[in-house]
């Protein structure tokens, strides 16, 4: 009997560890409108040296003006959790700069970020990365490395 409980039990450490988490399920489901937009990196050392910018927007058509969405990145808490998610409820634009572009200029198709406030996030490859965005808006992210190298400042 001692023997058939310890086999199971071995079966059941073994399942579960086949068994693909998954680590959304603490997360809530996109809101009506929105879209949950999930980023997961890599196991990297020194991961405290590193953050990941995020980039919010989407492609469109652009001439030769700088272009820009307007948007407010809200941090949120998963109660019971204390993991973070991020939100956007509103993008606004685009706005451009009013250059006067040459005349045969074609447009181009551009991908348009949204300018965030404190959108260099920390980078975390135990957790994945949620962030919530208004339907037909994309989350694009790069990775940011801090210097070994300390730098002292002068008194003055």
């Amino acid at each position: 009997m001692k023997k058939t409980l310890i086999l199971l039990a071995g079966v059941a450490v073994i399942a579960c560890a086949d068994a693909e988490p998954d680590d959304l399920n603490a997360f809530p489901a996109a809101a009506d409108g929105k879209e949950r937009h999930v980023i997961r990196v890599p196991a990297l050392g020194n991961e405290e040296m590193l953050r990941i910018e995020l980039l919010v927007g989407k492609e469109i058509e652009v001439d030769c003006n700088q272009h820009r969405f307007g948007a407010t990145l809200t941090k949120e808490t998963v109660d019971g959790w204390g993991y973070s998610y991020y939100s956007i409820d509103e993008i606004a634009g685009p706005m451009s700069t009013m250059m006067a572009c040459p005349p045969d200029e074609p447009k181009t198709l551009e991908f348009v970020t949204a300018n965030l406030d404190d959108a260099l996030l920390r980078y975390n490859s135990k957790l994945p990365l949620v962030v919530y965005l208004p339907a037909g808006y994309e989350a694009r992210y790069r990775i940011w490395a801090a210097s070994e190298e300390m730098l002292k400042a002068t008194v003055e």
